[in-house]
């Protein structure tokens, strides 16, 4: 019998729901939240607000979209956190009346464990190559930045951290003081692919061990731009796409650098990268080059499954269905990952 599981997502502004059955994804529906743009970042009630209005369409859609009914379902799966407490709120919500309306379990999903099983997800009769166990993981989102060592699909052992800011972060934050738009990331690296990513350097963190810092980097290049800007007024303007691409260059030779570490600490030579930041086409060609250099095997989500969406918490909630591992209606959404 088939194992069809419904996945909710709401860990900031993106509602998101996902059918998997046996593994394999059906249907993938996002709803963005363009209300956030115009204040340069996730006002967190205007998400909440907005995920209230999407959750039910979102979720209709993606069992239509799948061929499926609320009675085929085996498990509701959530984002139980990190995240916006009170996004995070509604989609535990739904996903709990949900349960208990049509009286099947519920799972609890860790936001950060399913950005690394975004690279199991296919659709049926889909070839892709999967990592094996153990696999070396760079996870690099807009709260996080880590390195994991995945052991199974449901057993993560954290090697590094960041200390500070996270790289998305890092990307957003200096992407508002260029005066870009939200989100800055995918902004940079648009312009940055115009650009000379040796025009400029900025100054990079000296932390030992796997860990990560990047508020000294952003430090840097804010000094760097008032400095500029006192002589030249129009200094940002004139090279944009230069400070856009030594600003990445430097982001990412910090990543490479920390994974290379870690690959020879390790000798593990199979090496992932996840998370939203892993949508960046700079970092993803950098960690192919050096996979290439160094003979790792290299692992990258599809572009579709790098951000935040919900495929990958019904995914991971299949993997904790089969072991099951299940909630109860006593669970609730935690904001950092240290609570869970």
């Amino acid at each position: 019998m088939s194992i069809t599981i419904l996945g909710i997502e709401s860990s900031c502004d993106e509602t998101a729901a996902s059918v998997v059955e046996d593994g394999h994804v059906l249907s993938n529906i996002i709803a963005d939240q363009k209300v956030h743009q115009e204040y340069g970042g996730v006002v967190p009630e205007l998400a909440s607000r907005a995920h209230q209005q999407n959750i039910v369409p979102v979720v209709d859609r993606a069992l239509a979209e799948a061929g499926k009914t609320t009675d085929d379902l085996k498990a509701i799966a959530f984002t139980r956190g990190p995240g916006l407490i009170g996004a995070l709120l509604v989609g535990s919500s739904f996903a709990k009346g949900l349960s208990l309306a049509l009286n099947i379990p519920l799972i609890d999903v860790n936001h950060l464990q399913a950005h690394i099983m975004s690279l199991f997800l296919k659709r049926k009769n889909e070839e892709r190559s999967f990592p094996p166990f153990p696999f070396l993981c760079l996870l690099v989102s807009g709260g996080h930045t880590q390195l994991v060592i995945m052991k199974d699909h449901l057993t993560m052992e954290i090697i590094g951290q960041t200390i500070d800011d996270a790289a998305g972060e890092a990307f957003d934050k200096c992407a508002k003081i260029l005066g870009l738009g939200y989100p800055g990331g995918p902004l940079i690296d648009l312009y940055a692919r115009k650009g000379n990513p040796e025009a400029f350097k900025f100054g990079k963190p000296k932390i030992s061990g796997h860990d990560f810092s990047f508020s000294g980097l952003k430090t840097s290049f804010l000094y760097f731009l008032r400095d500029q800007l006192k002589g030249n007024p129009e200094f940002i303007a004139q090279y944009l796409n230069d400070l856009c691409a030594s600003l990445q260059h430097a982001i990412i030779d910090i990543l490479i650098a920390k994974v290379t570490l870690a690959v020879k600490e390790t000798n593990i030579r199979e090496v992932a990268l996840a998370g939203g930041v892993s949508a960046n086409s700079g970092l993803r060609e950098a960690l192919t080059r050096q996979g290439k250099k160094h003979n790792w095997n290299i692992y990258i989500p599809e572009i579709q499954y790098s951000t935040d969406n919900a495929a990958m918490i019904a995914l991971t909630g299949y993997y904790k269905y089969l072991s099951g591992k299940l909630a109860d209606q006593t669970i609730t959404p935690v904001a950092r990952f240290d609570q869970l």
